[in-house]
Order: C-alpha cells, then sequence, then structure tokens
C-alpha cells in the first residue's frame, strides 16, 4: 500500500509537470514565443547539420576549421528559416483558434499547410498546392503522435485498485 501511494505520488507529480510543458502562452505571445523557439531550434539543428557538412567537405588538415567556419555561415540562414516558418505557423495557428472559436487538432493541421503554401507562393499554384498537402500531412502525423503520447499517459493514470491477497493475515 506505501508503494502504491509513492507510485502515485510520483505520477501526480509527472503528469503536473506534463501540463505545465503543454500549457501555451496566450495567442499574441504565443507567435513571438514560437518565433524565438523555432529560430532556437534551427540554430541549434543548423550548427549541427553545417558542422558536419563543412567537416566532410573541408581538405585534409582543415577539418576543425572548415566545420566551424560552415557552421558561422549556415547556422543563422537556418535559424532564420526556422524562425520564418514558425512564425507563420504561429501567426496562422491563432488567426484560425481566434475565427473558429476553438483549440483542436484541426487548427495545427490547417496551420501547417498554409504555412507550407504561403513559403511556396512565389513558385506558383502547383507548388503552393504540393506544398500545403505537405505541410498538413507533417502536422497530422505530429498531431496524431502527440494524441497517442498523450492516450498512453493518460491510461497510465488511472487509479490501480491495490490487490489483496487471500490467506495470509495483514
Amino acid at each position: 500500500l506505501r508503494e502504491l501511494k509513492v507510485t502515485l505520488k510520483v505520477i501526480r507529480t509527472w503528469s503536473l509537470l506534463l501540463f505545465l510543458i503543454m500549457e501555451r502562452e496566450p495567442c499574441p505571445y504565443r507567435i513571438v514565443d514560437d518565433a524565438g523557439g523555432a529560430f532556437a531550434m534551427g540554430t541549434i539543428g543548423g550548427s549541427m547539420f553545417s558542422a558536419i557538412k563543412g567537416f566532410r567537405n573541408a581538405p585534409q588538415g582543415k577539418k576543425l576549421s572548415g566545420g566551424l567556419k560552415s557552421v558561422k555561415a549556415r547556422a543563422p540562414v537556418y535559424g532564420g528559416n526556422f524562425a520564418a516558418w514558425g512564425t507563420i505557423f504561429s501567426t496562422c495557428d491563432c488567426t484560425l483558434s481566434g475565427i473558429r472559436r476553438k483549440e483542436d487538432m484541426l487548427n495545427p493541421i490547417l496551420s501547417g499547410g498554409i504555412t507550407g503554401a504561403v513559403l511556396a507562393v512565389r513558385s506558383g499554384r502547383g507548388a503552393m498546392a504540393r506544398n500545403f498537402v505537405v505541410g498538413a500531412v507533417l502536422l497530422s502525423v505530429i498531431e496524431g503522435v502527440s494524441l497517442f503520447i498523450q492516450h498512453m499517459a493518460a491510461r497510465n493514470m488511472k487509479p490501480v485498485q491495490p490487490q489483496l491477497q487471500l490467506g495470509a493475515p495483514p
């Protein structure tokens, strides 16, 4: 029984942490928050990608400096591209939330499609349509995985009835 109480306390603690992580800023602030987070992710990921690419393409004896040079040149570009994507996505998400007056899975899916289309606007209607589909499918997969993880976490949160052992006095 004592172990059960400890286990339930740990589960409650983790569920509170998960709730705090999942809680989002209100819409005007969410756009800036998501843009900054996307810039950071793009810069960090771009740094790793650029370092590997620069290391591989540098001549023998200049591998480290080639990797560093590539990071200096390309990582901010990746960060800016991710920030642009994050800003457009959050703006669309907040706009759809305001228009529909709902916060459900359809908003990010449509926002991903709209973001893909907006970023491809200079390439023509065909590219916009293809990027809309790609963005919507990508966000559908992300939302599906998120829903699955939430379902699994909720299943682990259900209270468990302690089992009594018959025959042995407590």
